[in-house]
C-alpha cells in the first residue's frame, strides 16, 4: 500500500513496499500520488538513525532490538549484534546489521527507513523497511 508520511514542518516521503517513491513537500507528493493514504506526524520527520553503541539492556534478544527501534535507529552495528539470536532478532525486524556506519538519508528508491522526533528529539515513530514499528502512544 502506498502511504506518504508527512510530519509538522511540510516535509512528506511516499512509501510503497519497503522504497521511497517520492520525497518533497506534502503538496508536492500528494500531487504525484493522490490516492496514496497519508499519516501525519507532530514533530519532524528524517532518516533513521543507526545505533551506534551497545544495544540497550532487555530481558531478550527481540527486546533488545524493539529498544533499538525506540531511539528511531533502524540499523545496529555488527560489534553490538554479536551473538546469533541478537542478527535473528534483528533480521526478523528488518533491522540492518552494518560492519560500519553510514551516513542516511531520504532518497527516491531508497530503503523506506525513517523516523519522526519531536522537540525534544525524542522518538515518535520509526519506520523500518516500510513498516512502522514503533509508535509512542
Amino acid at each position: 500500500m502506498l502511504t506518504i508520511h508527512t510530519a509538522d514542518e511540510g516535509g512528506a516521503v511516499a512509501v510503497e513496499g519497503a522504497r521511497i517513491v517520492g520525497v518533497g513537500t506534502l503538496a508536492e507528493i500528494q500531487d504525484r500520488f493522490p490516492a496514496a493514504r497519508v499519516r501525519s506526524w507532530p514533530g519532524v520527520l528524517g532518516p533513521a538513525r543507526v545505533h551506534e553503541g551497545p544495544l540497550p539492556d532487555a530481558p531478550s534478544p527481540r527486546e533488545r532490538i524493539h529498544a533499538v527501534l525506540k531511539t528511531g535507529a533502524t540499523a545496529v552495528l555488527a560489534q553490538h549484534a554479536d551473538s546469533p539470536e541478537l542478527r535473528a532478532a534483528a533480521e526478523r525486524n528488518g533491522v540492518m546489521v552494518l560492519v560500519a556506519a553510514r551516513p542516511t538519508a531520504l532518497a527516491d528508491l531508497g530503503r523506506a527507513d525513517l523516523a519522526v522526533f519531536d522537540e525534544a528529539g525524542e522518538c515518535i515513530a520509526t519506520v523500518c523497511g516500510g513498516r512502522l514499528l514503533y509508535r509512542r502512544r
